[in-house]
């Protein structure tokens, strides 16, 4: 189970209130973006591989009773009050990321639908269904309040069934849901208490939320927040928590980025072995990130402060081998004119990082093993041994024990270099990472390029979701630029401007449509869409009617909300109204 990390007051206030600004509870309008069918059709099934999605959020679907099992063991373990603290925690991390995916797919809404957004997903999401009484907000002043009713609360259900009525209220996931959801929206830490609970008799629960600063009690609620243990709480966003570590690269771009199974067992290994003074062994696929875990594992050393060295042994001629790794004395031979150390030398204190370690030919791995054994190299042309204090990370595509059964590789150098190894799985096998991963290098590239878009069509991300990735997160990264690149301006990132001559699978995706149905709706191909047009407007097709149509339908479809309408064409407000314009 994974929680949001520690939090305070200090650091909430210093979250992104955007430009929400302030408004109230009479000004929210259910017809308006986002509404509960656009936020239902974020919600798309993949049950031909196992996943479920929230726009670009992993989903599960899981029995209210199982919940209510953990719920009972997390209690009946670890006390009351704990179990309390996870289960806040873990909804505070949901309500964040709920929030973040309306600001970011609707960014133009109205202030109040944005906060009424979440009252809706709450349902959607299957947790309680929140009737709103009142509130009001004004985020340049970081100040929130509201008044709301919840029924038919699934943790009252299950807490009830176990323990009956008690004294104390007991939506404690709901409640981290919506302290994360409007604090993300407020800009400041929004506490919400329950005071009145089913499971304390009452017919409905009812909540108020304040921001922090209006409780005059408001660390009572903040001890659920910050793990058992922590005496000084610092804030690490939900966001944030998924990124394991970040590489102090000199254009700050590179990220170590995940929160799926996968990539969590490989950091945390990476983390255990990396204050030893252990040989470490990476393997995995090509593009996997070999390179950046065995940066992220000298940073975390402590050798942190001396030189970290990389090496590929495919890139240097069998040739040149010996000397790029021990170094070359003066007229070792023609052409070395002055002496030169080797990257054993260079790395000395620090970490050697030899990539690509298989393509070794047999004298390579022959000196190799030598200077590994007997901490010491010698020079091309020198006379004299040179003591080097250094740690071999090696990495390697290829399946050493094959190549070792082959004669490929020498064993007696395969268990020097296997002394800890740490698979790193590929991208297909990690694909709640895409998302983050897909984030960062949209926002990375955006900034690189200097251009200004929107995010990405929801067709992008599903094709993104789907695509297996041969080339893994290098291929993804390229993906991303592409897209960034071939968009137009202030626009959004859509398939075509991704994939060129990629094969794009034929994944079965589904998603809710109004009716709460399964549906379906492959592409059309270029064919029927040129017959759908023709049965549109006739046999002679004109750019300008076709076009006034769809903006005019787009319009009315938005109930003339033109924000919303030209969210639907990919268009900007100001360009929508402009076509408007013309006619």
């Amino acid at each position: 189970m994974t929680h949001p990390g520690r939090i305070s007051l200090a650091d909430l206030s210093r979250l992104d209130a955007g430009v929400l600004l302030r408004g109230n509870s009479s000004q929210l309008d259910y017809q308006h973006s986002p509404t509960l069918e656009e936020l239902t059709e974020c919600l798309c099934f993949s049950p031909g591989d196992g996943r479920i999605w929230l726009n670009d959020q992993r989903m599960l679907l899981i029995h209210a009773s199982s919940l209510g099992t953990l719920r009972r063991e997390l209690i009946d373990t670890l006390g009351i009050e704990a179990a309390r603290g996870l289960l806040t925690r873990t909804g505070y991390v949901s309500g964040t990321r709920d929030a973040q995916l309306v600001r970011q797919r609707w960014p133009d809404a109205d202030p109040a639908s944005i906060f009424g957004a979440g009252t809706q997903l709450h349902g959607l999401e299957g947790m309680v269904k929140v009737e709103p009484v009142h509130f009001e907000f004004d985020t340049e002043q970081g100040r929130y309040e509201g008044e709301f009713l919840w029924h038919h609360s699934s943790e009252d259900d299950e807490h009830i069934a176990a323990y009956g009525i008690g004294t104390d209220p007991a939506c404690w996931l709901e409640l981290g849901y919506a302290i994360g959801y409007v604090s993300g929206l407020v800009g400041r830490l929004v506490l919400f208490r329950e005071v009145e609970c089913r499971s304390m008799g009452s017919r409905q629960c009812r909540v108020i939320g304040k921001t922090a600063e209006l409780w005059p009690d408001a660390e009572e609620d903040l001890r659920y927040l910050n793990p058992q243990g922590y005496a000084s709480p610092t804030v690490m966003s939900a966001e944030q928590s998924t990124v394991v570590a970040t590489t102090a690269e000199a254009d700050n771009s590179v990220k170590m980025i995940g929160a799926s199974a996968a990539f969590t067992a490989a950091s945390h290994a990476l983390q255990k072995v990396a204050g030893t003074q252990a040989t470490v062994l990476l393997t995995g696929e090509s593009g996997v990130g070999k390179e950046l875990f065995a940066t992220m594992l000298h940073r975390l050393s402590p050798r942190s402060q001396q030189p970290f060295v990389a090496f590929n042994c495919a890139a240097i001629p069998e040739n040149l081998l010996e000397s790029e790794l021990f170094g070359v004395e003066r007229g070792a031979f023609t052409g070395a004119s002055h002496s030169r150390a080797g990257r054993f030398e260079r790395a000395h204190g620090g970490t050697l990082f030899l990539d690509e370690i298989a393509t070794l030919s047999a004298a390579g791995q022959s000196k190799l093993l030598r200077a590994l054994q007997e901490r010491e190299v010698e020079r091309v042309g020198g006379s004299r041994a040179i003591k080097v204090d250094v740690r071999v990370v090696a990495a390697t595509n290829e399946d050493l024990r094959d190549a070792v059964k082959r004669g490929e590789f020498r064993e007696d150098l395969f268990y020097r270099l296997n002394v800890f190894p740490i698979p790193l799985p590929p991208l297909r096998e990690r694909r709640d990472d895409i998302p983050l991963l897909v984030s960062h290098f949209f926002q990375h590239y955006c900034q690189l390029h200097g251009r200004l878009l929107r995010g990405m069509t929801q067709k992008a991300t599903q094709a993104l979701l789907n695509y297996d990735f041969p080339g893994n997160i290098r291929e993804l990264q390229n993906l991303i630029e592409r897209g960034v690149i071939a968009a137009d301006e202030d626009g959004l990132v859509d398939i075509p401007h991704l994939f060129r001559n990629e094969k794009i699978p034929q994944s079965m995706i589904f998603s809710v449509n109004r009716q709460g149905a399964l549906s379906n709706k492959p592409q059309a191909s270029a064919a029927s869409l040129w017959e759908q047009l023709q049965q549109l407007a006739g046999d002679e097709l004109s750019m300008e009617q076709l076009e006034q149509r769809l903006l005019q339908e787009a319009v009315e479809r938005a109930n003339g909300n033109l924000a919303a309408a030209a969210r639907q064409l990919g268009l900007s407000r100001a360009q929508l109204a402009y076509r408007l314009q013309k006619r």
